[in-house]
């Protein structure tokens, strides 16, 4: 495998798969002293261009975000529609689905974990950039996300 693929070792988040968001999102409250964070949906396909599997995918689910220094823990409550946020749930239960990372590059960096053999499972666009997702379990033991924001 290539070394330092990313260009960064920071992981910005820890993304948690999750049955009931309210509920966990009271319990993180009350675990670091602070207000229960807001939940928001996804968006649709439409304005998402979500892909899952290399379809374009109904994919929605609940998000929140709890602000840990340079740390985010977001929670994430999937819909039924198939997705990687479904199918962890499924088959594996509530837990700890991927880290994140803030990158540059998107489409350059998937290539270079693709031929590292660490593929794209799911991605999408939000206000303001894009994510993927990248089945990198084998090499890793838990999935990345990769996150890359216009702005940056």
């Amino acid at each position: 495998m290539e070394k330092n693929i990313l260009g960064t070792q920071v992981v910005t988040q820890i993304g948690i798969i999750v049955k009931d968001i309210e509920k966990v999102s009271q319990a993180y409250a009350d675990f670091f002293g602070i207000e229960k964070p807001k939940w928001s949906m996804t968006d649709p396909l439409e304005m998402s261009q979500t892909e899952y599997k290399g379809q374009p995918a109904e994919a929605r689910a609940k998000l929140a975000f709890i602000d840990c220094g340079q740390l985010q823990i977001e929670l994430i409550e999937p819909d039924e529609n198939p997705s990687t946020w479904r199918e962890f749930l499924d088959e594996q239960g509530e837990g700890v689905h991927h880290i994140a990372f803030m990158i540059h590059g998107m489409k350059e960096k998937v290539m270079l974990l693709e031929k590292n053999g660490m593929p794209l499972i799911q991605k999408g666009e939000y206000t303001g950039g894009r994510y993927a997702y990248i089945d990198s379990s084998d090499h890793l033991k838990v999935l990345i996300e990769l996150l890359e924001n216009d702005n940056n």
